[in-house]
C-alpha cells in the first residue's frame, strides 16, 4: 500500500510539474516575438560586447586565445547560477493561482521553475559555445564530466539558494530589495573576467567566500586542458547550497500556507 500510494504521488508531481512548466515557457517565451531567440541573443550579445571591449585594452584573456570562450566560460555558468536563484525564488509568487489546487504543491512549483530554468541554460550554453567553436574557431578540450559538474554546481547553488530566497522574499520583503543590491556586484567578482589565483592575497581569499567563482572555476577547468583551478571547493558550494534548500524546505513547508493566505 505504502508503495502505491508513493508510486501515485509522484505520478501526480510529475504531471503538476509538467503542467506547471507547459504555462511558464508560454507565458515567458510564447507571448513575446522571437520566443526562445531571446535567451540565446541576451547572453550572445553580452559575450560579444566584452570581447570587443577588453580586445581592444588586452592582448589576450587570461587563458587560450579566445576572447570570445574565456568570457562565456565565465558569463553562462554565472547566469545559469543567478537566474536559477531568482526564478526559483519567484515560483510561488508566479504559480499562486495555481497552488490553491489539492493537486500542486509548492514543491511542483520550485520544481517546475528549476526543471524549466535549468534546461534553457543547458541548451544556451551548447548553442553559444558550439557558436563560439564553428563561427570563431576557437580551440577547446572539452572534458564533459567537469561541464556536467559545474552546470550540477550552479544547479544545486542555484536551487537553494532560490528555495531560501524563496520564503524570504515572501515572508520578509525588504529582503527582496536588499537581495536585488548585494547581487549586483557579483558580476564584477566572480570571476568572469580574470582569474582568481591571479587576484593578491588577502583579497583572493575573501573572493573564494563567492560560491559562483568555484562554479566557474570548474567550467573552465572543463574546457580548457591543463588548468587546474587552485582553491576550488566543491564541497563549500555543495554544502552552501543543499544548507540553503534544506533550511528553505523546512520553512517553507510551515510557512506556505500562510504566505498563500497572505498574497
Amino acid at each position: 500500500m505504502l508503495k502505491a500510494a508513493r508510486k501515485i504521488r509522484r505520478g501526480k508531481t510529475a504531471r503538476s510539474v509538467t503542467a506547471l512548466m507547459l504555462r511558464e515557457m508560454e507565458t515567458t517565451f510564447g507571448r513575446s516575438p522571437g520566443g526562445y531567440l531571446w535567451a540565446v541573443a541576451e547572453p550572445v550579445a553580452a559575450i560579444a560586447l566584452l570581447s570587443v571591449a577588453f580586445g581592444l585594452a588586452l592582448r589576450a584573456p587570461a587563458l587560450g586565445s579566445s576572447f570570445a570562450l574565456f568570457y562565456a566560460t565565465g558569463y553562462l555558468p554565472f547566469t545559469m547560477t543567478l537566474d536559477t536563484a531568482n526564478k526559483v525564488a519567484n515560483a510561488i509568487r508566479f504559480s499562486r493561482p495555481l497552488l490553491t489546487y489539492p493537486a500542486v504543491t509548492f514543491v511542483d512549483a520550485l520544481l517546475a521553475r528549476f526543471v524549466l530554468n535549468l534546461l534553457t541554460h543547458a541548451l544556451v550554453f551548447c548553442l553559444v559555445i558550439g557558436g563560439i567553436v564553428m563561427l570563431l574557431g576557437a580551440r577547446v578540450t572539452p572534458d564533459l564530466p567537469l561541464v556536467l559538474s559545474s552546470m550540477a554546481m550552479a544547479a544545486v547553488l542555484g536551487l537553494g539558494v532560490g528555495t531560501l530566497n524563496c520564503l524570504l522574499f515572501n515572508t520578509w520583503p525588504l529582503w527582496e530589495r536588499i537581495w536585488q543590491i548585494v547581487t549586483r556586484p557579483l558580476f564584477l567578482v566572480s570571476g568572469i573576467f580574470f582569474l582568481p589565483e591571479d587576484i593578491p592575497l588577502p583579497w583572493s581569499t575573501w573572493l573564494a567566500l563567492n560560491p559562483v567563482v568555484h562554479v566557474v572555476a570548474e567550467m573552465r577547468r572543463g574546457l580548457y586542458a591543463g588548468y587546474e583551478a587552485p582553491g576550488l571547493s566543491h564541497v563549500y558550494v555543495y554544502g552552501l547550497g543543499l544548507g540553503c534548500l534544506a533550511f528553505g524546505l523546512a520553512l517553507l513547508g510551515r510557512q506556505h500556507r500562510r504566505i498563500l493566505e497572505e498574497g
